[in-house]
């Protein structure tokens, strides 16, 4: 039996890898596993507004490219979009609107400043009382020491897997919203 690809899952982890406190790291941004700790997928930031997201065999999986403070490109290999992301207002804003490969719109929204979790849904949660809920992604600091966060991603299974892959590629912008490259751990 073969295990299941990352964006055939339910639930994968997005986080800073570990580090050590008094040395230089030079290693990936992000680092995405399951749940259970499984190694899938590293994040690379190629400069300041571009990042890689490859399979642990170096296989190129998604590029992301940044267009100002808050608007987002995704590519497959052959540099063709496959997804967008963006937010409507500046970067501390509480909701990215998603567009997958095929066109369909997906958001991803924080009920609250103080909330630690995002909801995925295809209706605007403060417009519609009851959305239709296709996933959530928990944000937890694991190193307060390091500021070192993890975003807990859980997708529905009606989600197919390029709509999966723009939803790992949007946390993935998420993080970069919270911490661009370049600055420290510590929590935009």
């Amino acid at each position: 039996m073969t295990e299941p690809g990352l964006f055939e899952r339910e639930a994968v982890v997005v986080a800073q890898p570990k580090r050590s406190r008094w040395r230089g790291y030079t290693g990936p941004a992000l680092a995405v596993s399951t749940v259970q700790g499984t190694p899938l997928a590293r994040v690379t930031h190629t400069d300041d507004t571009h990042c890689v997201l490859r399979q642990t065999s170096g296989e190129f999986i998604v590029g992301i490219e940044q267009f100002g403070p808050v608007e987002f490109r995704f590519t497959d290999a052959a540099d063709r979009e496959v997804g967008t992301a963006g937010a409507p207002g500046l970067v501390k804003a509480r909701q990215l609107s998603l567009r997958t490969e095929r066109g369909r719109r997906l958001l991803l929204t924080r009920p609250g400043l103080l909330e630690s979790a995002w909801q995925l849904t295809e209706t605007d949660p403060e417009g519609d009382p009851a959305p239709n809920m296709l996933g959530r992604v928990t944000v937890s600091t694991v190193d307060r020491w390091l500021g070192l966060q993890q975003y807990v991603v859980e997708m529905d299974p009606r989600l197919d897997v390029s709509e999966r892959r723009t939803v790992v590629a949007s946390v993935i912008c998420l993080h970069l919203l919270r911490r661009p490259p370049g600055t420290s751990t510590a929590p935009a």
